[in-house]
């Protein structure tokens, strides 16, 4: 019995597992080599390879990344990611190669989300094959695609729980599933912040919704086991958050015009990914990253067929009032409510991109589809006895299921290879005594992040602090520098990099122009300041390192 259970318990993960390694094709082909081409790929190994070191060496210190230096709590410029970062540390520990982690993280929050949702929308409904529709409208949706890259964003695995323990505090009262309610809406928060954020807000809202549907000691009761998870949600969540209060407090939330550009418009949900195989034509050229959040046509046929044909019930309505509060917030600062969250609520005051509300749409969207799914069944074959009724079903719900792929596939996922062994330059920079590096060109202020990002992943294999980095935010010391480098290795250069100790001063050839970085080697060869110690290859073409005394 044990054993059924556990297999029919992995059923769905194993299931989804399979659609994601299709979906995602040919990431499986490369899974230990390639990933997608962008900054964000180097940040996420980083990440992950940062607070593995720290743990295994100085765990009281691991907010204090190697970047950015002489800043602290570097890793709270970003999403730090506790959640995926534990998880992949043993990995790392073990000696499973960067890049493979990498992917088989990402990977996995697709596949959990999916099957996660598969889960919740067979509860609500009593149908599997409407669980079914539900998890691929949340997995595969071209918002994942959109973001790809950004491994935080993939990670919705504990949203789908949270609504579950929802469910089931409404359903039994039961404490327990109260308490659930806030650890997986805590475990939310510390996989993503952003979407720790969403969550709280609206399955608040939700759960004001339902509430409102209750009367007396059984609306006593649900509220206290609710008020449970929140305590535990808040205590949880506290020791995390306040690190980055005190990083805002020092760096500032984000300008209102940053967020003007990352807010959504009522036009971005007809706009896919411009490699979506059926809609990207139609896509390039329109819209920008972040707002291209087309969910597909048939889940929104299957939930306006749901609210339709079916007699409501309060949750499908009180789904559908968060599907509006999610689009309605996705608008940013072109909305009503987000303004006020933005001016008021400090938590909103650090949020960039408030068109990331838009999974938040998918998942509602995801639901509904599920009851509209549901409600096709019951019409089209409302004969619970025929012997043809199960494969009717299936063959309904394999049809949908197929559909829905076609609409949201990407052919082929555009995919580049990335190091998981050290250049020689790194390998030796592993060798020598701890100091710290500059590494230079910095890209000019108005075409950063340049190649920074790769520099902090490479890093990780030799741990050296860096007065380079690259995050969420940049802090002025690092704005700071990139102005006064560009003349390197001047004197006013050559005095900003000692009051920042550095010591070893990484000079990346092919950033260069040619005639430009001859200038610069011949600079440095007649300044007693410098000292060259080699020359080395440092992946992409010759570096020469000088000690700066």
């Amino acid at each position: 019995m044990l054993v059924r259970g556990l297999a029919r318990g992995l059923a769905p993960v194993a299931l989804f597992a399979v659609f994601t390694l299709v979906m995602t094709w040919p990431q499986v082909k490369g899974l230990g080599t390639d990933a997608t081409d962008h900054q964000d790929v180097y940040f996420n190994m980083w990440r992950f390879g940062w607070t593995a070191h720290a743990l295994a060496t100085a765990p009281a210190r691991v907010l204090d990344a190697n970047i950015f230096y002489p800043e602290r709590r570097t890793l709270t410029f970003s999403d730090a990611m506790p959640v995926e970062s534990i998880v992949a540390a043993p990995m790392l520990w073990a000696g499973v190669p960067p890049v493979l982690v990498h992917n088989l993280m990402l990977l996995a929050g697709i596949a959990l989300s999916g099957a996660g949702m598969f889960v919740l929308a067979r509860r609500l409904t009593g149908s599997t094959a409407s669980g079914l529709t539900a998890g691929v409208v949340f997995a595969f949706a071209p918002y994942r695609f959109e973001h790809y890259m950004h491994m935080e964003l993939q990670w919705t695995v504990w949203t789908p729980w949270a609504f579950w323990a929802l469910h089931r505090t409404f359903e039994t009262g039961s404490r327990r599933a109260g308490a659930l309610v806030g650890l997986f809406i805590a475990l939310q928060f510390m996989s993503s912040i952003y979407y720790g954020v969403f969550l709280a807000t609206l399955l608040g809202l939700v759960g004001v919704l339902l509430l409102m549907t209750r009367r007396g000691d059984d609306l006593k009761q649900r509220v206290l086991a609710l008020a449970i998870g929140g305590g535990l949600c808040l205590v949880t969540v506290l020791p995390y958050g306040w690190q980055y209060a005190i990083t805002k407090k020092n760096i500032g939330g984000r300008p209102e015009e940053q967020v003007i550009m990352f807010s959504a418009k009522p036009s971005s949900y007809a706009v896919a990914t411009p490699t979506n195989l059926l809609y990207g034509e139609r896509a390039k050229g329109r819209g920008r990253a972040e707002r291209r959040l087309f969910p597909g046509l048939l889940p929104v046929f299957l939930a306006v067929t749901g609210l339709l044909l079916r007699r409501p019930c309060r949750e499908a309505v009180a789904f559908l009032g968060g599907l509006v509060a999610a689009f309605e917030m996705s608008l940013g600062m072109y909305g009503f409510t987000y303004p006020l969250l933005y001016r008021h609520v400090p938590l909103f005051e650090g949020l960039r991109a408030p068109a990331r509300f838009g999974i938040y749409v998918v998942f509602f969207l995801a639901l509904l589809a599920a009851y509209g799914h549901a409600t096709l069944e019951q019409t089209l074959f409302p004969d619970r006895e025929s012997p043809w009724r199960r494969r009717l079903t299936g063959l309904l719900a394999g049809l949908i299921c197929a559909c829905l792929m076609l609409e949201y596939w990407v052919a082929p996922l555009p995919l580049v290879p990335y190091p998981n062994a050290a250049p020689p330059l790194y390998a030796w920079l592993a060798r020598q005594p701890r100091g710290v590096t500059a590494e230079l060109p910095l890209a000019p202020f108005h075409q950063l992040p340049g190649d920074d990002p790769r520099y902090a992943y490479l890093s990780t294999f030799h741990w050296m602090p860096s007065i380079n980095g690259y995050s969420g935010y940049y802090p002025s010391s690092y704005l700071e520098r990139v102005h006064t480098l560009e003349s390197f290795p001047d004197a006013a250069a050559t005095s900003v990099l000692k009051r920042a100790a550095v010591e070893y001063v990484i000079v990346h050839l092919s950033g260069y122009h040619p005639d430009e970085g001859g200038s610069v080697l011949y600079g440095l060869a007649t300044n007693p300041a410098y000292t060259r110690l080699g020359d080395f290859d440092d992946g992409r073409g010759p570096a020469v390192v000088y000690r700066l005394h």
